[in-house]
């Protein structure tokens, strides 16, 4: 779906790692990790279309739009969503229906029995009518991966998805990102933990600003001596540690 060639991601015109090359298959799913600072959100960002690269070329190859970029579904890093704004759960998952009901379309019975459905799914029912601000971390992370589930997107991109949120709520979210897998749908996800990396995400992008390595998560994962430890944290992630 996605193929980067001698890509460089960062702000201000400079970059921020290494240059990038590679391919992200359509149903394939890859956890990207590394250091903090290494770019992961700017890489994760610039696929997106948020942020123009720095250097190199983007190439997406899509069945459903072609040589254009797909329809994505993006969640941010928590720390970036402003939990203040006046709204309930119930409209927050709701506003994944705008790509079919545009920006100031109702919601009809049909998108309506969606919404519930996704509100179920993630075990969030009994708080649809609840204001965002009320909710806790895990609470919100759900409320916004049943919002990715009704936008129907065949890219999803998630920023650090399990950051600050409960044991619970991962393994949760965790079934959902199996779903979408198992559906044939694309998923990129920004990720610390190691050992959920290597149980759950096939493919790996390690990303430093000295070299990068991409493959399968059993050829990434073995340059790192700690990968069966619970979870390594970000400033772990070190390529003088990496034996290539």
């Amino acid at each position: 779906m996605i193929t980067v060639k001698k890509l460089e991601v960062g702000y201000d015109r400079r970059a921020v790692a290494a240059p990038i090359d590679g391919t992200i298959n359509a149903g394939s799913l890859t956890a990207v990790i590394g250091a903090n600072g290494a770019g992961k959100s700017t890489f994760l960002k610039t696929l997106a279309g948020l942020q123009s690269p720095i250097a190199g070329n983007i190439i997406f190859n899509s069945a459903e739009t072609g040589k254009k970029r797909p329809r994505l579904a993006y969640l941010p890093q928590q720390a970036e969503l402003d939990r203040t704004f006046p709204i309930r759960v119930f409209d927050l998952v709701a506003m994944g229906c705008w790509p079919q009901s545009g920006l100031f379309g109702g919601i009809n019975r049909e998108s309506r029995n969606q919404v519930e459905q996704a509100l179920d799914t993630v075990g969030m029912t009994e708080m649809a009518y609840s204001s965002v601000g009320e909710l806790s971390g895990g609470q919100l992370q759900r409320a916004l991966f049943a919002r990715l589930l009704i936008q129907q997107a065949p890219l999803i991109m998630l920023d650090e998805p399990f950051t600050g949120i409960d044991s619970q709520t991962i393994a949760l979210l965790l079934q959902v990102i199996q779903q979408w897998y198992q559906q044939g749908k694309t998923v990129i996800a920004v990720l610390h933990d190691i050992s959920m990396v290597a149980e759950h995400f096939p493919q790996v992008l390690f990303l430093s600003q000295d070299q990068n390595i991409w493959g399968s998560a059993d050829d990434v994962l073995c340059h790192f001596p700690h990968r069966n430890h619970a979870c390594v944290s970000a400033d772990s992630f070190s390529v003088d540690r990496i034996a290539i």
